[in-house]
């Protein structure tokens, strides 16, 4: 593992999440039957790429220990965070993985992506992260960055169910 930027590792997993972060927790209803589907968007990061953030990763799907920089906004404005995966799921009815922040990213924490099924066939998509600040412009950003933060996750349980949709 990686040098990670904070001690409560695999907290997104099965919480709680840690005190002392702003905590994000959105979840979106997905179309029925699109389990499958969902599942394998999220761990091969088509999710995040159809949402338009550029993704390096060092492997094609989502797994423990793989490192990843994602990149958000455009041209010379978009800001790189490295993380990696602390934990991974593809189970029948959960999929998805956690990762945490690596030195020089602009937050501090662990953010994770998961589709579940329940047992009525009830499909959902649900992102749950615990950050804090951890360079000087997102610490000036105040609100306006967990606004960000959470009109992303939105963002992204759209963008999965229109793939579900096959759209």
């Amino acid at each position: 593992m990686a040098e990670l930027t904070y001690p409560q590792v695999g907290a997104t997993r099965h919480g709680p999440l840690p005190g002392g972060y702003h905590h994000l927790r959105h979840r979106s209803p997905l179309p029925a039957g699109c389990f499958e589907t969902a599942a394998e968007a999220v761990l091969s990061w088509r999710l995040h790429r159809a949402a338009g953030v550029r993704m390096r990763t060092d492997a094609p799907r989502a797994t423990e220990g793989v490192l990843v920089t994602a990149g958000l906004g455009l041209g010379p404005a978009r800001l790189w965070g490295a993380c990696q995966v602390v934990w991974s799921e593809d189970s029948a009815t959960l999929a998805g993985f956690g990762y945490g922040t690596l030195p020089g990213h602009p937050e501090r924490g662990e953010e994770a992506f998961v589709v579940g099924r329940e047992d009525d066939g009830a499909v959902w998509f649900e992102v749950r992260a615990f950050s804090v600040p951890d360079r000087w412009f997102t610490r000036a950003g105040g609100p306006a960055v967990r606004f960000v933060q959470h009109t992303y996750a939105w963002w992204l349980g759209r963008t999965l169910r229109r793939l579900c949709s096959g759209r």
